[in-house]
């Protein structure tokens, strides 16, 4: 009995890491001694007040801990394909917004250096991940030249973008058979996902203009996003084809990434908490109330409502900005997770670019279930029939690891460091994502 993956909406996260956060000045000691009195026996000096400790240089934990539940929102989205996911947790919108404030940060070097490293720390991982799935569109027998929706010498050049993903890459939308290994639209599952590193990229590539563009004009350039998204993501401009659902993306997750450049300038703490969180919560207000009147074939799906998505992204992202306590370690029961933050950030590239295939290769490995002697019996084939998607939630997380395991190192090749099969910080003490 085979269980096929049911496809879910491909635009949907995640996001690379960066090097460490730049140590915090040190503060310097004052000693305060007090003056002896007049008296026979001169008062001895106070001792010398110690000065408050410094911080402690290391990345911001909570951005990280951000950042760990966007990418498990983003696998159990796929997974189960729930619409309220989306409202609960935009993980994109959290996930641009954290490349922004980390790409302002690093704007303090030339620009041109900045972008050629981001570019570099993207690219090697991309091209293992294309390697595997393009071997397996072609040992399918798919051929780009004579695919009826990307067919031609057009459909050729477009495979460049699984090298640098400057637009939408082919895919056959449907391969092999639903009775095959895998379902046969597990090439739009693996490679749908594509479509965050394309928007990342361009991101990249016109930060320094927008961070030009804030710090001289801060609301046109923030709020610029949102009115573009409310032109060409309602109908009012059609852009057709790839070209309009990348102008889309960029309209509709801008103003998050800008977002993030305004929270490291500092610019949303001089605003008052009570005024920023209210007007946030009017446009997360707006962006339910237009998706309300706005459901697209998976309902309260706002990935398919662009102004929605735009809306809500943003007024939850100034929230979660706005409370943005900065800290240095995880606090109290959180500390527990220290490990698995760490390795999430370290290997957030790795983890968005293969939960989906990863996802549909649970099943066969399922399926097999069903071969055993003791599953002959209906009450346990009706018991896993029933537990099916809750096992393919479990079984998902260790082949993640094994993956990790395989080619997440590429990632250190790309950031030029020292390969790591397991880069949870254990061994380093607090030496948390670089």
């Amino acid at each position: 009995m085979t269980h096929g993956y049911q496809p879910t909406d491909t635009g949907a996260h995640a996001g690379p890491s960066d090097p460490a956060w730049p140590a915090a000045p040190y503060g310097v000691p004052q000693q305060r001694v007090t003056e002896a009195e007049p008296e026979p026996e001169p008062a001895a000096a106070e001792p010398p007040v110690p000065a408050p400790a410094a911080k402690k240089p290391g990345r911001d934990r909570y951005l990280d801990l951000l950042r760990s539940i966007a990418l498990v929102r983003v696998v159990v989205y796929h997974l189960f394909g729930w619409a309220w996911l989306t409202v609960l947790f935009p993980s994109m919108g959290v996930m641009f917004a954290l490349a922004g404030s980390l790409m302002a940060r690093s704007l303090k070097r030339p620009a041109w250096g900045v972008i050629r490293g981001r570019v570099r720390r993207l690219l090697p991982p991309l091209w293992v991940f294309s390697a595997v799935a393009l071997a397996m569109m072609f040992a399918g027998g798919w051929n780009p030249l004579k695919d009826p929706d990307h067919g031609g010498t057009w459909g050729l050049v477009d495979l460049i973008n699984y090298i640098v993903p400057i637009g939408a890459p082919p895919f056959p939308w449907s391969i092999g058979s639903k009775s095959g290994l895998l379902e046969d639209t597990w090439a739009v599952q693996a490679a749908g996902v594509l479509w965050y590193l394309r928007a990342y990229l361009w991101f990249v590539v016109a930060s320094p203009l927008l961070l030009w563009a804030f710090r001289r004009a801060p609301w046109p350039t923030l709020l610029a996003p949102l009115g573009l998204t409310a032109v060409v993501g309602t109908g009012i401009v059609t852009i057709p084809g790839e070209t309009g659902n990348a102008v889309t993306d960029f309209a509709v997750y801008g103003s998050c990434w800008v977002l993030g450049m305004a929270h490291h300038d500092g610019f949303l703490a001089k605003i008052p908490r009570y005024v920023a969180v209210s007007c946030a919560a009017l446009v997360m207000a707006f962006g339910l109330w237009w998706a309300s009147g706005h459901l697209g074939p998976d309902g309260w799906d706002l990935n398919d409502i662009p102004l929605a998505q735009a809306t809500w992204s943003f007024g939850f992202v100034v929230i979660l900005l706005q409370y943005s306590p900065s800290w240095q370690e995880l606090p109290g029961r959180l500390a527990k997770w220290d490990k698995l933050v760490t390795l999430s950030n370290n290997r957030a590239v790795t983890i968005y670019l293969w939960h989906n295939l990863l996802i549909m290769a649970t099943v066969p490995i399922l399926d097999r279930l069903y071969e055993l002697p003791f599953m002959q019996d209906e009450r346990a084939t009706a018991a896993l029939d029933s537990t099916y998607m809750i096992w393919m939630f479990f079984l998902v997380w260790p082949l993640i690891g094994l993956t990790i395991l395989a080619v997440g190192w590429v990632e250190d090749i790309a950031a030029k460091r020292s390969p790591r099969l397991w880069p949870n910080g254990g061994r380093k003490g607090r030496a948390h994502a670089r």
